[in-house]
């Protein structure tokens, strides 16, 4: 460590800290280096958005980065190029250098550098003036040698500061006080308060100052198995700091400005790429449980699913097809068919898709060495592989196994030729990559990174992005016409260009319920904002009725949305498993499809404009500092706030509702004005979901059935007293890239709010092919306002009990 001795800079074994001196004038990247060898490089790649790259003697910059991909759906396989990466301004800045400091400023960001050490200051305009919102802790901020190969970078710590992101983190939204690991894990039976780490590698964290009200954004662009503490540990000669760690390096760092969280992460998100455009069918009921495909008639079990739907009218679009239909004597084999258990299984995929449910089956990268196909993956060299050649072995499931090399061309290329010949072609849907943590701890084994071997351990979340990559890249060049659907339950930063996901094997249980709200949410505020969580929990007992419906209440408004559960007991979570609730499951998966356009939007506008579906509150309201408290509520976009009930027995429900607007309950009973805590009734038969006043949401107003679904479009309604808003819904095929040539439109509605009138104006902009021309308008029944209407003429106006419906026909007035 350093001390400060007399301005000069010191470490502990009286070595003289570097001064550094900048290479050569103004240019792209400004190079710092000090005689030692040592090297910082400084790259402005937007006003907000600055790189920082940290040598030490003998480090070589990083050659390739596959989780940069500004405003791109893709990567190419080999990577960016990081010495020169595509898709940035790189606008003009202001350069001020002596022989003591150096400052670099930009419209959003001043970075002053003290060359003696290398200590970075970062500052951001507020309100005119600059800032300072961060800085480099004074006794040595980075590691140049000074204490092992690892990468290092500590910053001074405020105690007002709050941290949130890290992707799918357990416990606490606010990361202030603790520490945290990136490795991904298979962490079966987690605890969703305390287990760490998980599934995901997302380095990425957001900075705010609760008084000062300043926010920034912080990047580590790196594969390796790293370490964050957040004022966890602390050290007497140190002061307050917090810390990054990584076991291999060079250190590679983003510091993104933004006035609040929603700027952060949005500009966080088209850095790492753009999210995926699911098609509409992904955002349906998800059916899946281990139990149907572990039994041994399980082509007649699957089958009988869709009875139950039927019968029960339930309402489903897929099904996640667990990995027992890849046996062989109860062992687990990729691309393997049991035909004893499906002795039919293309007629058994094309069964389901005429009952309108896809089948997204479940692969895994790792093969038994008993696979019937491992000796040709091992002799085309698609396998991770010893120092010898040999295929590493690894603990999986059914015994020794090894890991497909997707940085390798052959096992690339081995694998979406399975997905193809195995899945696709029999009529399978999608993919769906589980178990793909890549758990490799032997530190001797090398990936062969496209020709470049580097340690296998060093890359591992690298591997499950290249999966991602390689399953999606097979279902697009199977059916080119279609926009795939795949899903992962590892990933890293980036996973949203190709990938929907959810958390992983959680535990049943009522604390469960409640934390996975805030890992969903975390998850959100770092690029990934398409997940979910098994309802009803995955693993442990099964959930009591009264848990049961509690998860579904919640669950039917993630973006993901699947009741799942392994096989431990007799008893499967199934939709119909309480007959006393299963009219209300059945109404609660109902409401679900009836906002299916507005998730549909939210999905659309994810991809466009890199907002997330779902999201803490604090992201649509950042002036209400009450929304930065822990809590258990989320946005689900601009409009809907869901308040879960996460506690046993509770028929009543506290919410906070954020200042600054009213608060509608969604069945348009009770208003309540912002900036307080109410208590709710929550009965069991009702999700709490809420609604902004002056906000609309788009709705399915069709009957829906199993296997006969339809669509018509309706808009929710809640206007205030006085003033104007706008609701927008976004439109196409539900399935292709027809978007991209004009192959859609969105509804525009206009709503003038006064006394006595409410002056309503229609209008679809785009292709009309997708326009209805009967729509509805659904208010609070209270809402007794003289409408008006351009661009659409009045058919009925009918009042009920709960809502005052207006059926309309588009018009060109």
């Amino acid at each position: 460590m350093a001390i400060t001795i007399s301005s000069q800079l010191y470490d502990t074994s009286g070595r003289v800290a570097p001064v550094f001196s900048l290479d050569q004038p103004r240019q792209a990247i400004l190079r710092f280096s000090a005689p030692a060898g040592h090297a910082v490089q400084i790259e402005v790649l937007e006003q907000d958005l600055i790189r920082v790259e940290v040598l030490p003697a003998g480090t070589a910059p990083r050659a390739r980065s596959w989780t940069i991909a500004p405003g791109m759906t893709d990567v190419p396989l080999h990577g960016h190029d990081a010495r020169a990466l595509p898709g940035f301004s790189r606008p003009d800045y202001q350069l001020a250098v002596d022989a003591q400091r150096a400052t670099l400023t930009t419209q959003a960001i001043k970075l002053e550098i003290d060359l003696n050490g290398f200590y970075c200051t970062w500052y951001q305009q507020r309100a005119g003036a600059w800032v300072k919102v961060a800085s480099d802790r004074p006794t040595q901020g980075y590691n140049f040698g000074y204490w092992d190969e690892r990468v290092y970078h500590y910053l001074s710590r405020a105690e007002e500061e709050q941290y949130f992101g890290l992707g799918e983190k357990t416990g606490d939204a606010n990361r202030h006080g603790n520490s945290y690991r990136m490795c991904n894990l298979d962490a079966a039976f987690y605890n969703a308060k305390s287990t760490d780490p998980l599934y995901k590698h997302i380095p990425f964290y957001i900075t705010r100052h609760a008084t000062q009200l300043t926010t920034f954004g912080l990047y580590y662009d790196t594969p390796a198995d790293c370490r964050f503490d957040f004022g966890r540990e602390h050290d007497n000669y140190h002061g307050f700091y917090r810390s990054f760690v990584a076991d291999t390096g060079p250190l590679d760092y983003y510091f993104i400005a933004g006035d609040t969280v929603r700027d952060v992460v949005g500009r966080f998100t088209w850095l790492t790429g753009r999210p995926a455009f699911t098609p509409r069918w992904s955002l349906g009921y998800s059916g899946s449980t281990m139990s149907y495909t572990d039994a041994p008639n399980a082509q007649v079990r699957m089958n009988d699913f869709l009875a139950h739907c039927g019968e029960h009218d339930i309402l489903c679009d897929s099904f996640h097809l667990s990995s027992g239909y890849t046996t062989i004597a109860g062992k687990r084999y990729v691309f393997n068919w049991d035909e004893s258990k499906f002795p039919d299984a293309k007629g058994f995929a094309a069964h389901y898709r005429q009952h309108g449910v896809h089948l997204v089956a479940n692969i895994k990268p790792a093969l038994l060495k008993t696979h019937p196909r491992f000796a040709e993956a091992a002799a085309a060299g698609a396998l991770i592989n010893q120092p010898d050649g040999s295929p590493l072995p690894v603990a999986f499931w059914g015994g020794d196994a090894a890991y497909v090399d997707f940085t390798a061309q052959a096992g690339y290329d081995w694998w979406k030729n399975g997905v193809k010949t195995a899945l696709l072609d029999y009529g399978i849907s999608a993919a769906w990559n589980d178990n793909n943590e890549f758990e490799i701890w032997d530190t001797r084994a090398l990936a062969a990174n496209f020709g470049d071997p580097v340690p296998a351990i060093s890359i591992k979340p690298l591997q499950t992005l290249l999966m991602c990559k390689a399953s999606y890249e097979a279902q697009a060049e199977h059916a080119p016409a279609l926009r795939p659907f795949t899903v992962s339950r590892a990933g890293c930063a980036g996973m949203q260009r190709y990938v929907q996901t959810w958390s992983g094997d959680n535990y049943t249980s009522w604390q469960t319920l409640k934390y996975n709200v805030r890992m969903g949410t975390g998850l959100a505020m770092s690029g990934v904002s398409n997940t979910g969580h098994d309802v009803g929990g995955f693993l442990g007992p099964q959930p009591d009725a009264e848990l049961f419906l509690r998860w579904v209440q919640f669950g039917i408004f993630l973006p993901r949305f699947s009741i799942h559960s392994e096989n431990s007991g007799e008893v499967v979570t199934e939709p119909w498993m309480y007959p006393d609730i299963t009219p209300q499951i059945r109404d609660l998966i109902k409401l679900r499809y009836r906002l299916l356009p507005y998730y549909y939007d939210l999905i659309w506008r994810s991809h466009s404009h890199y907002q997330p579906v779902m999201r803490p509150t604090y992201y649509t309201f950042p002036h209400d500092a009450r929304c930065y408290t822990e809590n258990d509520d989320m946005m689900i976009g601009e409009s809907l706030l869901i308040a879960a009930v996460v506690e046993q027995g509770a028929l009543t429900r506290a919410v906070y509702l954020p200042a600054g607007t009213r608060w509608w309950r969604y069945d348009g009973t009770q208003s309540f004005e912002g900036g307080q805590t109410v208590t709710l009734d929550a009965p069991l038969d009702a999700a709490m979901l809420l609604v902004r006043e002056n906000s609309g949401v788009p709705l399915n107003v069709a009957a829906q059935h199993f296997a006969h679904t339809a669509d018509e479009r309706g808009f929710l309604l809640y206007p205030g007293q006085a003033g104007a808003f706008e609701v927008r819904c976004f439109e196409d095929d539900g399935v292709s890239y027809g978007y991209r040539h004009g192959l859609c439109g969105e509804w525009q509605l206009g709503i003038e709010a006064a006394a006595d009138t409410l002056h309503i104006r229609i209008a679809f902009n785009g292709n009309t092919h997708f326009a209805r021309d009967q729509l509805q308008i659904c208010l609070p029944a209270s809402e007794m306002r003289l409408v008006t209407l351009t661009g659409a003429r009045l058919v009925t106006d009918e009042v009920s009990a709960a809502w005052r419906v207006l059926t309309l026909t588009r018009s060109d007035q």
